[in-house]
């Protein structure tokens, strides 16, 4: 009767450990989902020259650049400006640091203030 009891609790444990590894695996990928695009809707701008930004936006985007870690501002740099048709803009800023693509949004009011930033990972690369 001991050893259908130990028998049975190997089962049960076989069992919540293949419960609790599926569990793990689904919810630890959940972290690896796409997640969607801040700027989804908005424009590229036509001019991609960063001085033709407005100077309140170039003067945020640079002291932004200015503020980051050392490590991260030695490499990174402006990449696209965007716009929303209802004159708010957005700057992207990209980081490429130990395999990974850091993009940073900072998305400006019609009067070129920040009114908000966002930071997510855009895709990996090999170094």
């Amino acid at each position: 009767m001991k050893t259908s009891i130990k028998y049975r609790l190997k089962g049960l444990w076989l069992i919540v450990s293949i419960l609790l590894t599926t569990f793990a695996l689904v919810v630890g990928c959940a972290g690896l989902a796409h997640h969607p695009d801040p700027l989804a809707g908005w424009k590229l701008c036509f001019d991609q020259d960063p001085s033709k930004l407005d100077k309140a936006i170039q003067y945020d985007y640079q002291d932004y650049i200015q503020k980051l870690p050392p490590k991260e501002k030695k490499i990174s740099y402006y990449a696209h400006s965007f716009e929303d048709g209802t004159g708010r803009h957005a700057v992207t800023i990209r980081i490429d640091l130990n395999g990974t693509e850091w993009t940073h949004v900072l998305i400006y009011d019609n009067g070129g203030k920040r009114i908000k930033t966002i930071r997510y990972i855009s895709g990996h690369y090999r170094s």
